[in-house]
């Protein structure tokens, strides 16, 4: 969902998390929103003047079925790190309508067999801003998304900061798709 916004209600109280900040806050029954994106499998809604971001499991809260799992987890045509980078493109900030991999946030992948055939996956990603309070809400997407793909042991995510992540990192799909 991109552009248009979509009305809801909460039917139940669930728990958010604010954007920017990440701080998480509970929104009550009766409470009035609107979508403003639904991307990832996640939502963001405005709710009072506030921005916040309802994981795609409560999507119930809202009257939304909760998401399928991704296509890139049980896509078993491919090897690992393309359903790797397939299932990292399912994840996005929840202020930006593209994901990660365009946005160029991830600057290193690393994948080890271990003996028992199984994988360890490591990523460094950056966030567009150092002080963004969602980098742990996108790292922790991140790592939860990986390990939800067949032949993964164990993901481990490190949000670094240098380089300093700029425009100039972002694929030329993302910068037309944010006009800039």
């Amino acid at each position: 969902m991109r552009g248009t916004r979509e009305n809801v209600i909460i039917r139940r109280p669930v728990q958010v998390e604010l954007v920017p900040s990440g701080t998480p806050v509970e929104l009550e029954l009766g409470m009035i929103g609107q979508i403003t994106q639904a991307l990832g499998g996640n939502y963001t809604l405005v709710i009072d003047g506030q921005m916040v971001r309802l994981k795609g499991s409560d999507a119930d809260a809202i009257g939304k079925e909760p998401p399928p799992v991704e296509a890139a987890a049980s896509d078993d045509d491919a090897d690992l790190k393309t359903r790797v980078w397939r299932t990292l493109a399912t994840c996005y900030d929840p202020e930006i309508p593209v994901d990660i991999v365009e946005l160029g946030l991830i600057y290193a992948l690393h994948i080890e067999t271990l003996a028992d055939g199984r994988h360890d996956i490591d990523v460094q990603m950056t966030l567009t801003a150092p002080g963004c309070g969602m980098g742990d809400v996108i790292a922790n997407e991140v790592a939860d998304k990986l390990r939800a793909l067949d032949g993964v042991a164990d993901v481990r995510v490190d949000v670094v900061f240098d380089p300093p992540w700029d425009r100039s990192r972002m694929s030329e799909a993302a910068r037309l798709t944010l006009g800039l």
